[in-house]
């Protein structure tokens, strides 16, 4: 039979014992991930949709299982006083969106762990010793596809069959872009095209680009992408079909803001990829062991209200092959 000593002490450790347990329940962890790009500029992009898609998937909820910390640079100047502001948090992985985020990310920190949804080129931006083994701090996916420069090229003389003189429009302070130029230099030449540059690092020049090609008799235009590509992109739809140019593009949202075709990844399921990444990190795996993707699929969309307005007919064929037509 227990005396009177011993039930106090046991009631007194039952009383101790219950806040404490309540208090370790509700300081529990919740991981804190920061996101930083200078071209996706909201939280409500399709982009960072597919992002949370890809976490919901993996069983996070954001809010309550983890925790997002969204950071939108307008301007790459922007990008490293925001990356900082992450680190400071402190946050557990950071994501870097396109090249100029992930490149911020790796100038604020060495330490913490950083997923890519969509470098340039990985290894030539030197964000990874290599694909298989990126050693360091930064692992994700890289669209790197240097075949795809022709392959657009191609798909715009199937539309137009007599093309000789291509114009290529693309902004040259940003960090991979003249690589994707010359390699549409390259294609173009084995193709037999000419090819005319139309750099531009501002909105004058961008107008000023469009006159140059009206002048000297483009007959097809391709348009690299950015994130000063990717803010202007209706503007860039608009008047590419005010001057009646048939174009071509990297990605669908300029498809989608009126362009007239695109051919390149599918960047949504890039970032939706980009989640297990963080799923394997946050579970304990080095990013420095993880091997960089590169896209599985490639999209073609095309606009058929676009291809009328231009009185272009867009053959049997390409239509087949296309993964998503806009009436």
């Amino acid at each position: 039979m227990m005396d009177r000593r011993s039930a106090i002490k046991l009631l007194t450790m039952g009383t101790l014992a219950t806040p404490l347990a309540a208090e370790g329940q509700q300081t529990q962890k919740v991981p804190r991930i920061g996101f930083i790009s200078t071209s996706t500029t909201s939280a409500s992009s399709p982009l960072l949709a597919a992002l949370r898609q890809g976490l919901s998937d993996l069983g996070y909820v954001e809010g309550k299982s983890i925790v997002i910390e969204y950071r939108f640079a307008r301007h790459r100047d922007e990008a490293p006083a925001m990356a900082a502001d992450l680190v400071k948090l402190p946050v557990d992985v950071m994501v870097g969106g396109g090249s100029e985020g992930i490149q911020a990310a790796k100038n604020a920190t060495s330490t913490i762990p950083i997923v890519m949804t969509n470098s340039g080129d990985a290894l030539a931006e030197g964000f990874a010793a290599s694909l298989a083994r990126p050693g360091g701090n930064i692992t994700g996916l890289t669209q790197s596809s240097p075949e795809l420069a022709g392959k657009r090229l191609e798909i715009l003389k199937e539309v137009v069959p007599r093309l000789r003189r291509v114009a290529v429009l693309w902004y040259p302070l940003h960090p991979t872009t003249p690589r994707t130029f010359k390699e549409t230099q390259h294609a173009a030449g084995q193709l037999g095209l000419n090819v005319q540059s139309l750099a531009v690092k501002d909105e004058r020049e961008l107008m000023g680009a469009f006159a140059t090609a009206t002048s000297e008799r483009a007959e097809g235009l391709v348009v690299l992408r950015d994130p000063f590509m990717v803010r202007h992109r209706v503007l860039v739809a608009d008047v590419t079909a005010k001057k009646r140019l048939p174009a071509i593009y990297e990605t669908s949202d300029f498809v989608e803001a009126g362009g007239l075709m695109m051919y390149g990844p599918n960047f949504a399921e890039l970032y939706r990829r980009s989640a297990g990444y963080i799923d394997k990190i946050l579970k304990g795996a080095k990013p420095g062991d993880l091997p960089v993707e590169r896209p599985s699929k490639f999209s073609l969309v095309i606009n058929m209200k676009t291809a009328k307005a231009l009185g272009l007919t867009i053959p049997p064929s390409l239509l087949l092959r296309a993964d998503h037509v806009i009436e």
